[in-house]
């Protein structure tokens, strides 16, 4: 074991007792984006080069999220520094803090350092200041991994050009491939009854038939999940309860029959018979729908609403609202109150309360008007900006286009529900609009992983579209 240098030697001079321990740079973004970051590199060290903390201090000042996230980790750092006095250049041991999670070292940039670059990079440049110091760092250690974090890519591709090794930082991803993400739904084998049918009880209450098995499956199954098995006597049931190693299965309402029609609609597919079981079961407060452009989120989602609303007065209103974010260029400001404002986000719900609007067919012209002016007065169409320290009682909540939420702002709209609230969002994570966020960060694609299993808690992805053959050929081809 190689002994740590003394305190005369330079302040670069980063030599642990094992070589096989990192020496992480880091960037500024990766602190606005995490200041927690500074804790999450376990045994490994970690250097703060001059240039990262002159951009924090540059961007501390304001209210948004990265000017709060530069003050929180300049506050992390004076925590860390402060109980030292003198031996800032040996490193800061970070066992003290965070619980003991971090076992490396801090290393802040104490000396000037003069690395050669290429003529092409500005020297001024902040970017090009903390690759020099990384190269200096490898130079002055070759038997050590020196290694620059950064979220910015373009500055990741320009170490990796000079030689260095770069990596990106992830704190925000709930799934690396979102193939993975939980479905709601899960199609049984052939021998399915073979391998659970042992010891199994089953009984009818009102128009459902339980069954309670035992068997290799009920470890993997979810409450409130879906499962279905076609064949001649197909089975379309939920997951009501899973305890120790039984699960109990209920079977479920046929949505597709027009006895059971809501609001006059229908389910087209088994998807949507699953979504119209879990928005129309008063037991599910959070419904999630995933699912491409045209497979009937928004029209499912409304129909159950306003069955919801207006036939069994479970709710006293109907609350839509959604990410104003444009898939093409800013048109400028928007005249008129809330509601007038969110007039032009919301074409979605107009486009679906006139095809509910017609399913009433024997009322007339003025019954149909009647209904529509009943209908529109129990929808109410809210901002996102203004709902941080609302509440809402007996509400039935739409967070439309909920892929363009970030998880921090999908935290702020859920937290909002109060006693006898359901809240359904619904999104397609192939139409992300936000920037800085992908389907793996998605506050949608969070709620989803989070949720699942959850007693109160239901989510469907949506596999076929029901628009039209050529939505359904654009969706593939394009």
């Amino acid at each position: 074991m190689t002994p740590r240098k003394s305190a005369s030697k330079p302040a670069s001079t980063v030599t642990r007792l094992h070589p096989s321990v990192k020496l992480f740079v880091l960037d500024t973004n990766v602190l606005m984006h995490d200041p927690t970051c500074l804790f999450r590199f376990q045994e490994h060290d970690i250097y703060i080069p001059m240039a990262t903390l002159e951009e924090l201090d540059a961007n501390k000042k304001g209210v948004s999220e990265v000017a709060r996230n530069a003050r929180q980790a300049s506050r992390f750092l004076d925590e860390i520094v402060s109980p030292v006095e003198n031996d800032i250049e040996q490193g800061i041991d970070l066992r003290s803090h965070n619980g003991g999670e971090a076992t490396g070292r801090l290393f802040l940039q104490t000396q000037a350092i003069i690395s050669e670059l290429p003529a092409r990079l500005a020297s001024g440049k902040a970017d090009n200041q903390i690759i020099g110091v990384a190269m200096h760092l490898q130079e002055e250690h070759p038997k050590r991994q020196v290694i620059l974090v950064s979220k910015d890519i373009n500055m990741r591709i320009k170490a990796r050009a000079l030689g260095m090794a770069t990596e990106d930082y992830f704190n925000d991803k709930v799934l690396e491939d979102t193939d993975l993400l939980y479905a709601g739904t899960r199609e049984l084998g052939a021998d399915f009854w073979d391998k659970h049918a042992k010891g199994m009880e089953s009984w009818q209450q009102g128009s459902h038939t339980y069954y309670r098995i035992s068997g290799p499956l009920v470890a993997q199954l979810m409450v409130n999940e879906f499962v279905y098995q076609e064949s001649d006597r197909p089975l379309y049931a939920r997951v009501k309860e899973i305890t120790g190693k039984q699960a109990v299965l209920e079977t479920i309402i046929d949505y597709t029959h027009q006895r059971h029609s809501v609001w006059g609609i229908t389910a087209r597919n088994r998807e949507q018979n699953f979504a119209l079981n879990a928005l129309m079961n008063p037991d599910v407060d959070f419904v999630t729908l995933l699912g491409q452009a045209g497979t009937g989120k928004t029209l499912l989602t409304l129909a159950a609403g306003l069955m919801h609303t207006l036939e069994h007065k479970t709710y006293s209103e109907i609350i839509m609202t959604r990410v104003t974010v444009p898939v093409g260029e800013d048109i400028g400001f928007l005249p008129g109150t809330e509601e007038e404002k969110m007039g032009p986000w919301m074409g979605a719900l107009d486009d679906n309360l006139e095809v509910l609007g017609k399913t009433e067919t024997s009322a007339g012209e003025w019954g149909r008007a009647a209904t529509n002016e009943l209908i529109r007065s129990k929808i109410r169409i809210k901002s996102l900006n203004f709902m941080r320290g609302r509440t809402f009682l007996n509400k039935y909540v739409i967070i439309d286009e909920a892929q363009n939420l970030t998880p921090k702002q999908m935290k702020t709209l859920v937290t909002r529900a109060g006693p006898g609230t359901k809240i359904i969002c619904m999104g397609n994570l192939a139409q992300i609009d936000t920037p800085y966020l992908t389907e793996g960060s998605s506050g949608l694609t969070f709620a989803v992983d989070k949720f699942k299993g959850w007693p109160h808690g239901g989510h469907i992805t949506l596999a076929r579209g029901e628009r039209s053959r050529l939505a359904d050929f654009a969706s593939d081809a394009l």
